[in-house]
């Protein structure tokens, strides 16, 4: 059975060319959804943070729930029970063919598959995991996937002892050969998210809008008034909270360009790494909201990158300082690091968590992993990876805990994570052995 009015989760606000997917609404469901399991949809999203983490500052001490959280994991001290810490997994596939570990290990990040050593056109490697879910789910979302990241630069040329930047600048592959390259400019992000989505917009419509600098919201809010007389208390309350956010977003991307009243092209987005961080984050927050897509991978800088973290006090380079060479200044730099790294995964965490969705959070209802293509940036190590998955899944997983494995390949978490979506393929990556026991 299903209520006398309601609407369909592929409705979107219009007006003058503009349009903006909606948040998921009570109104959207059926009448017994409330008494029904795992009713939202289900996310995946993929987090990479590149040259290693230094792991005993990382590593708890403690299993299970009680688990203690070491100097680069306390950002996650409110999000405790929302995370699982999973030691002892590997990658084995990311194993290079002699030296080239960052960018071999940032090719099979997500596709547990051997990348060939060339730096040439002849690139080979694996279907990420996150494209084997979206070629599962893709249909059902206006984006397949996003790819998202803090770094660009491109996929040609040689960045890593011979291996191709291809490997070194992408996580997402779609086919052994094809990487997908990544979006790094935030209002890039927002415009194809919101300024471009209607397909009846015509360019002058898109031109005017653009010209003026109105908000995307002016444009689509005498179809949010009408709709709002349809819906109830919490789904005003809740389309209220969704469109100022988007305005503030807004707000904020417009500021950190800088740009002329009237300019015609759209310059790149300046601003400092992490108001980028910030931004992009809150992208892949609403991306997901409004279920313009249910798959993302971020990249938090490319593989090996030798960005300089003064605005934390660590004026050396990321990876100069990955090479620590048990130097304990070095260790203290690295925690410094790392622990600003976790800070920006746990602010998109907070943000999921605050989104209230009929049956549950939009952190409930999804799964973030989080890891590095490295252990040990002086040992270039592919085992004993630092992973958190953050999330239930919509109850695929019983988050809160620490849980120790014995070399276990990173492919089975991958494929757990898969059938949190509903895909059933029997493995994944080159070496899993089943779905990975004791997330649920």
């Amino acid at each position: 059975m299903k209520k006398p009015w309601m609407i369909s989760r592929r409705t979107l606000l219009r007006g003058a060319g503009a349009a903006i997917g909606l948040p998921v609404l009570e109104a959207m469901l059926p009448s017994t959804a409330r008494a029904q399991a795992a009713m939202s949809p289900k996310r995946l999203l993929f987090y990479y943070v590149p040259c290693g983490i230094h792991m005993p500052a990382w590593t708890p001490d403690r299993e299970g729930a009680d688990y203690d959280l070491k100097a680069i994991l306390s950002p996650l001290e409110t999000l405790k029970d929302d995370v699982l810490v999973l030691t002892g997994l590997e990658n084995r596939s990311a194993r290079p063919d002699g030296p080239g570990d960052h960018a071999s290990g940032t090719g099979a990040f997500l596709t547990c598959a051997h990348p060939f050593k060339t730096a040439g056109a002849n690139i080979r490697n694996g279907i990420s995991v996150d494209q084997v879910a979206a070629n599962a789910i893709g249909s059902e979302t206006l984006y397949a996937s996003l790819q998202l990241g803090s770094d660009g630069g491109g996929g040609t040329g040689d960045c890593d002892s011979g291996y191709s930047c291809a490997y070194a600048r992408n996580i997402s592959w779609a086919s052994e050969t094809q990487p997908l390259p990544k979006e790094t400019n935030p209002r890039a992000v927002f415009d194809r998210l919101f300024g471009g989505a209607d397909p009846l917009a015509t360019l002058e419509q898109q031109q005017r809008r653009r010209l003026y600098r109105r908000s995307i919201i002016d444009f689509v809010k005498q179809d949010a008034a009408t709709l709002k007389t349809k819906l109830g208390t919490t789904d005003r309350r809740k389309m209220d909270e969704y469109l100022t956010s988007i305005r503030e977003i807004e707000l904020r991307i417009e500021m950190e360009g800088n740009e002329p009243v009237c300019a015609a092209e759209r310059p790149e987005s300046g601003g400092d790494i992490s108001q980028r961080v910030r931004n992009l984050t809150d992208m892949m927050v609403l991306a997901l909201q409004c279920d313009s897509t249910r798959i993302i991978s971020f990249m938090l800088g490319n593989a090996g990158h030798n960005r300089s973290f003064s605005f934390i006090g660590v004026p050396e380079q990321h990876h100069d300082l990955s090479h620590h060479q048990q130097d304990t200044e070095k260790f203290a730099k690295l925690t410094t690091i790392g622990t600003w790294e976790v800070q920006q995964f746990a602010m998109l965490l907070a943000k999921m968590k605050d989104i209230q969705e009929p049956d549950g959070t939009l952190l409930d209802n999804s799964l973030v992993f989080f890891s590095s293509e490295i252990s040990d940036g002086n040992r270039h190590n592919h085992d004993d990876l630092p992973v958190l998955l953050a999330g239930r899944g919509g109850g695929a997983v019983t988050s809160g805990r620490h849980i120790r494995y014995n070399r276990a390949p990173i492919a089975n978490l991958f494929l757990s994570m898969l059938r949190s979506v509903g895909v059933q393929d029997a493995s994944f990556g080159a070496d899993s052995t089943g779905t990975l026991e004791g997330l649920s």
